[in-house]
């Protein structure tokens, strides 16, 4: 009987998701009024309800550990009381960046408690706590407007802390990547991520004269050089995009991402043979199966993995992810692959795609040009974030042991991605007052440089 409701679930599970992806892009359609909208976003919450629901039948099935249904109905009450704070303390927030945010969350407490109780409890109870103390961003973000002037407090902070990890920091892996205070550990970059963007959007919004851009240049390679000191390359080259994007958007010069493009060329080119764990890395991304013994191993389990599931998985507790090492945080796409086949994976990317339009339309529509920079930035530091997870797990690019947002096990990394997700919305809404200043109709604008730069890049 158990074996019947596995195998009928995994099938259930990709058509409900599939069906959740596709209002994802509906309510992109033009000409929606608000009510149509509205209707979508109730069947999304439907759908992700019942993903939900049908999951932990399952893991109820398999297991027989009635704690799972405890946590279970812990987890529909934090998502319902999620869902109603933004509709209630916010009701010009997002609704479409709200359930993307739970339903990344349901599918990581999903194949987290697959994997680990233990740390499925643990993460949801952090996302409990990050949910608290990110309700209140959207509001300063609309109150508090001193934050563009704090330019050189972002640099001076970000530097100082990253400095701080190179010297004390935790060694993970080849990588110091973590501090440890009170006895929490914490990774200090993924929330420097978010003080980075806000640095090269404060010196870009004043001006964008050659002299600031090599002042901005200066301060930049800084942060990525002390990351590459500390061996945080997946860190590095999110930090580098993010400033060589953000720089092309707000000056619209081609020298400057063509010459930024060949610096990162050479750097990586020194990168392999300064440092011996990025030649590890090269070998088992060129060719696992060769080193499958030693430096292959992770990458050749990956592709096993995602190779076995098919289309709709082996179902839940039916695949081996924990032959997999650390697939609880760098491949976690991976074990969901597995168990949940590949629509479901693949439907799990399109809702991070959609996450990531939703950003740059944000910055396309702010009028502020230190706003338009910030969410950008904020965009480009999530959408290529997945990239990296996805390419490194699929063997596409050489893993660089980034996380998927959300989903992967990781208190930082969730803090880090609700800030986001908050900082966002407080920008959606934001743009809403500056529509609703101008008129209760909105004109169609003239696009500008940086609108048509940054759908160049979407």
């Amino acid at each position: 009987m158990t074996n019947l409701i596995v195998e009928i679930s995994k099938y259930l599970m990709a058509v409900l998701f599939a069906c959740y992806t596709y209002e994802c892009f509906a309510v992109f359609r033009g000409r929606l009024n608000e009510e149509q909208k509205n209707r979508i976003f109730r069947r999304q919450t439907v759908f992700m309800y019942l993903i939900h629901l049908d999951a932990y039948l399952v893991i109820y099935a398999v297991t027989d550990n009635v704690m799972t249904i405890a946590f279970y109905v812990f987890q529909v009450i934090f998502m319902a009381v999620t869902i109603s704070c933004y509709h209630l303390v916010y009701p010009g927030a997002s609704r479409l960046l709200v359930n993307n945010m739970c339903m990344l969350l349901v599918t990581g407490f999903i194949m987290l408690t697959r994997l680990s109780f233990e740390k499925a409890v643990r993460q949801c109870l952090i996302a409990l706590a990050a949910m608290v103390a990110t309700l209140v961003i959207p509001f300063l973000i609309r109150r508090v407007h001193f934050v563009r002037r704090l330019t050189w407090l972002y640099a001076v902070a970000g530097i100082g802390t990253l400095l701080l990890v190179a010297a004390f920091g935790a060694t993970s892996y080849g990588a110091k990547l973590s501090l440890s205070i009170a006895g929490i550990s914490i990774q200090p970059s993924e929330f420097i991520k978010i003080i980075f963007v806000f640095f090269v959007a404060g010196m870009l919004y004043e001006k964008t004269d050659f002299r600031q851009v090599c002042i901005t240049t200066v301060i930049a390679a800084v942060h990525v050089l002390i990351l590459v000191a500390s061996r945080d390359l997946g860190g590095a080259l999110i930090f580098f995009v993010t400033y060589l994007l953000m720089l092309y958007v707000a000056t619209r010069k081609i020298f400057y991402l063509a010459g930024g493009v060949l610096a990162g060329s050479i750097a990586a080119v020194v990168a392999y043979y300064l440092f011996a764990h990025v030649r590890v890395r090269v070998l088992a991304w060129s060719d696992p199966l060769g080193v499958i013994e030693n430096e292959g191993f992770q990458i050749s389990q990956s592709l096993f993995a995602i190779g076995t599931g098919g289309w709709f998985g082996m179902g839940l507790y039916q695949g081996m992810p924990e032959k997999i090492p650390v697939v609880e945080q760098d491949f976690m796409f991976s074990a969901i692959s597995e168990e949940m086949g590949g629509i479901f994976a693949l439907c799990l990317l399109m809702v991070c795609v959609s996450c990531f339009l939703m950003f740059l339309n944000v910055a396309m529509q702010m009028k502020e040009q230190f706003y338009k920079l910030v969410a950008l930035g904020l965009g480009i530091v999530y959408g290529f974030q997945v990239f990296l997870t996805v390419g490194g797990v699929t063997k596409f690019i050489p893993s660089t042991g980034v996380t998927l947002p959300l989903v992967s096990y990781g208190g930082s990394s969730l803090l880090a991605t609700m800030i986001v997700f908050a900082i966002i919305q407080g920008l959606y809404i934001l743009r809403q007052d500056e529509g609703k200043s101008n008129g209760t109709k909105r004109t169609k604008r003239k696009k500008t440089g940086f609108d048509e730069k940054i759908e160049e890049l979407s």
